[in-house]
């Protein structure tokens, strides 16, 4: 079965790279594989009563599924080359916010106008945080919240639909190069199969990291391990930073801790929103949701804080390393474990009883418990730095009742050798978004894929 264009995934890189191709060149026959379900079908079970915790499904909707893993994670698109990636090591640094640009004014067009752009230009918040340490990442956010985000992804699919050969449950096992075409052998609901095509564009996203390193193996492609970032979600009243989210929506914040020298950061902030757990390769991590409609929101907000870790020679396996800690984690928890701030200071577990007494209702059913027997001391000491320094610019992240989760993990792929084109050594094998290492975030990775988009349809 032939195509021009193989897509290998249908997150954003993948569904930017069609939309591009449909517009530059309708003529192309253009096939789309993703390993989870269609937008309508992604659905996750827990609902907080009947099923209170992940049940390990064969396919995680959270995770996998058109729109990607970014489908249901708050709809932020930072537009900005501080954080997100560093895409513009290989494309500029002009054209990187123009794509980001570009595919913020698509995301209008279809459902999402009307929604705020925040920006960190002149604030005092910056100034503030100057003042206790801290750092300030500069970017323009678009806040579309998770149910806006999700009309966006349908608009785009129904535009998408009838001139792109969509497969949904389709697990792609292989990629083989021949003379001039790339093959893959895929594994659908109905059987298997082999497809190819002339060009392949791979958008794999972090969820892909393992099967990457064995594509990039089997094809002889160069890479180098890739960082891997491990935390916790805080959730608190969203009072205590209603003043830095009224103004900003998500604010970066780093912080370099004085005992050891470590980054920390503020990650993937959501004002009034939810902790869920995520699927990860069968393991249970944590992330955040929030949402536009005020009806939808909570009286919390939750973010990450995460600390990176790069290893060197004789270890180059980060990505199993977070691993590890994240299955202790689901080991001693059996799933997603939280504990009180001061229970985590005066060195005690946190039980059922003491989260119940608690001036603050939990948005995710998990196991109370203590995550000192689960984070590396170096890692968990950063981070109670990290809220110490929070409090001074937010008075009351250092609450006794502030909740803390573990683990969160941000699994990075390896960072694959590409031009500037994001051409592997192969000619006509691409590899863009998350799956690429080279972008962490919604808008690069969205850009990642126009700009491949645009190089197939020049030449």
């Amino acid at each position: 079965m032939n195509a021009d264009v193989l897509i290998i995934g249908a997150g954003p890189g993948g569904i930017f790279s069609a939309y591009e191709l449909v517009k530059l060149k309708p003529d192309l026959k253009i096939s789309v594989f993703e390993m989870g379900h269609p937008l309508h079908k992604r659905k996750c079970p827990i609902d907080g009563e009947k099923v209170k915790s992940c049940i390990g499904c064969e396919t995680c909707s959270i995770m996998n599924g058109f729109g990607g893993a970014g489908a249901f994670s708050d709809g932020k698109y930072n537009i900005t080359n501080q954080f997100g990636g560093t895409l513009y090591e290989y494309i500029g640094k002009r054209k990187a916010i123009e794509l980001m640009e570009y595919v913020d004014q698509i995301n209008l067009s279809h459902g999402g106008e009307g929604t705020h752009l925040y920006s960190t230009a002149n604030t005092e918040i910056k100034k503030l945080c100057l003042q206790n340490d801290l750092h300030l990442l500069d970017a323009s956010v678009r806040h579309l919240g998770t149910d806006v985000n999700y009309i966006v992804l349908e608009n785009i699919f129904n535009e998408l639909k009838d001139k792109v050969d969509f497969h949904f449950n389709a697990t792609v096992e292989r990629v083989r190069k021949t003379d001039d075409t790339y093959e893959i052998d895929v594994k659908e609901k109905d059987g298997d199969r082999s497809y190819s095509g002339k060009y392949c564009i791979i958008s794999a996203g972090r969820s892909g990291s393992k099967w990457m390193e064995t594509v990039c193996s089997d094809l002889q492609i160069p890479t180098k391990s890739n960082r891997v970032d491990i935390g916790v979600r805080v959730e608190l009243p969203a009072a205590v930073f209603s003043h830095l989210t009224d103004e900003l929506y998500e604010s970066k914040i780093v912080y370099r801790t004085a005992k050891y020298g470590d980054l920390v950061r503020t990650f993937c902030m959501n004002p009034k929103g939810a902790v869920v757990n995520e699927n990860t390769n069968g393991i249970v991590t944590v992330n955040g949701h929030s949402y536009e409609d005020p009806e939808k929101q909570t009286e919390n907000t939750n973010f990450a804080l995460l600390v990176a870790k790069h290893f060197s020679e004789p270890f180059k396996d980060s990505n199993g390393y977070g691993e590890s800690i994240a299955r202790l984690s689901n080991m001693l928890g059996g799933g997603v474990i939280v504990q009180r701030f001061g229970d985590l200071i005066t060195g005690h577990r946190s039980t059922q009883s003491r989260i119940n007494e608690a001036f603050i209702t939990p948005t995710l059913n998990a196991t109370p418990g203590d995550l000192s027997l689960v984070m590396p001391k170096r890692i968990l000491d950063g981070i109670i730095e990290m809220i110490y320094k929070l409090d001074k610019i937010a008075p009351g992240t250092a609450n006794d009742d502030t909740l803390l989760y573990g683990v969160e993990v941000k699994f990075y792929n390896m960072e694959v050798e590409i031009d500037e084109n994001l051409e592997t050594l192969h000619k006509n094998l691409f590899i863009i978004g998350d799956g690429s290492g080279i972008t962490h975030s919604l808008s690069h990775a969205s850009a990642s894929g126009v700009h491949v988009a645009r190089y197939i349809a020049k030449v």
